[in-house]
């Protein structure tokens, strides 16, 4: 079994610095997925109820409580507050909602997914009858302050933001009580978010990256689209550490001190992406693969771009 590293947060709590991320793992394959995880040796689960697999998650999850290979305090389970329930009075019980789906007593890390509000209902992309997607004005300021509540009634034991810039996060530390602890965004060596990572850290703010691949597996990717697992000049850099691209790749968020999350459902996959504590890449390495930005985003939410509080108009 792998001994993952620890991250530590600006409260003082910890995280395993390499998580499983479900974005897309099928609600028929994320039971088993998860299981494997956890027999493999991960300890961090990321979550979304927009992921639509809450349900088989905890499913998994409370298989193995029960068969005792992991008590509750040996997870660290993360979910996210989706863009139709941002106004204050609808954040506690869409956060009781996913306790109750992935059948926990409180979360280990709840982020705000987007800064953008949607239109509430039951739609998660809300449109109109000519398809344009339909925001809301709610402020995410106001959505920060319901979330401190929760860790005030022990619901989530931290919380934070995800998918927001600079600005975004400088505007909740100016309000908030209680800090964000994680700003999770995409983060791969074609979008190495130099800035915004040097940002974070400044303020004791850790990133979490998501699709530290490149998210290949997209339903929207075209065949020609550059993916970083394909990367020759990655590859280049992998061989001299007898290491695969993908070991190099989540390396390389670990030693920015970056949270990892990357999805699989495959169980040597799995055990392969943990295999990352035995080797140190270079810093001239580091700095080669910050070179590679092409600015590339797949997970762009276009669709939003109009809304006030889209994120992605900034630089960083």
């Amino acid at each position: 079994m792998v001994k993952i590293e620890m991250v530590t947060f600006n409260n003082g709590n910890q995280a395993p610095i390499i998580g499983l991320g479900t974005w897309k793992s099928k609600a028929n394959e994320v039971i088993e997925a998860v299981k494997n995880a956890i027999d493999v040796g991960y300890r961090h689960i990321d979550c979304s109820p927009v992921y639509d697999n809450e349900k088989e998650i905890g499913e998994a999850l409370n298989s193995k409580f029960k068969e005792g290979i992991i008590k509750r305090e040996d997870v660290f389970i993360t979910s996210k507050l989706w863009c139709t329930e941002h106004s204050p009075n609808l954040v506690e019980p869409a956060l009781k909602k996913t306790l109750s789906d992935l059948r926990l007593e409180y979360l280990d890390l709840y982020l705000i997914h987007w800064p953008m509000a949607f239109q509430e209902g039951k739609e998660s992309f809300p449109t109109d009858a000519n398809g344009k997607y339909l925001g809301s004005d709610v402020d995410y300021v106001d959505t920060w302050k319901a979330m401190e509540k929760l860790v005030e009634d022990g619901l989530a034991k931290n919380i934070g933001v995800s998918n927001f810039n600079s600005k975004q996060v400088e505007r909740i530390l100016k309000i908030c009580k209680i800090k964000p602890v994680v700003n999770q965004v995409e983060c791969h060596p074609y979008l190495p978010q130099v800035k915004l990572s040097e940002f974070c850290k400044s303020k004791g703010i850790i990133i979490t990256a998501y699709s530290p691949f490149g998210s290949p597996d997209r339903s929207w990717a075209k065949p020609d689209d550059p993916q970083p697992l394909k990367d020759e000049r990655i590859k280049k850099i992998a061989d001299t550490y007898n290491k695969s691209v993908a070991q190099v790749i989540i390396r390389y968020q670990i030693q920015r001190g970056h949270i990892a999350i990357p999805k699989s459902v495959s169980k040597t996959r799995m055990q392969e992406n943990l295999k990352v504590f035995d080797f140190e890449l270079s810093e001239d390495d580091i700095k080669e693969i910050h070179t590679f930005d092409k600015k590339m985003r797949a997970c762009a939410m276009s669709m939003a771009v109009d809304n006030e509080h889209y994120p992605f108009h900034e630089e960083f």
